[in-house]
């Protein structure tokens, strides 16, 4: 259900040219220079965006979880810092994964 202070035609515009510019700034990448090489200092910093990508998504929900209203508690903080610890020692990301979520189900479950 959308707001009604929106109108329906500003909402749509919007929703259109987020479209229109979301395409544009991947067809200029894939469509007209997808087919040439990159310079090796683009593929370098290329990279690192998986690794980016996935702290800047699941921080906010360790230190602001929605479950607890915003405030930090201790199964998302020991969870994450098993992940850390996890995936640092094994440099494996799947073993990091599924011991963060055990740590997190545990620490509910212990902690309530």
């Amino acid at each position: 259900m959308t707001d009604p202070a929106i109108a329906k035609g500003t909402l749509w515009t919007v929703i259109i040219l987020l479209g229109l510019g979301s395409f544009g700034l991947r067809f200029i990448f894939l469509g007209l220079i997808g087919d040439r090489p990159m310079p090796d200092w683009v593929m370098r910093h290329l990279r690192y965006t998986a690794v980016a990508v996935l702290p800047g998504l699941v921080a906010p929900l360790v230190v602001w979880p929605t479950a607890t209203g915003g405030v930090l508690d201790m199964p998302r903080l020991a969870a994450a810092l098993t992940t850390l610890a996890v995936g640092y020692a094994t440099k494996n990301v799947l073993a990091a994964i599924f011991s963060g979520a055990g740590m997190l189900y545990l620490m509910l479950y212990l902690l309530g």
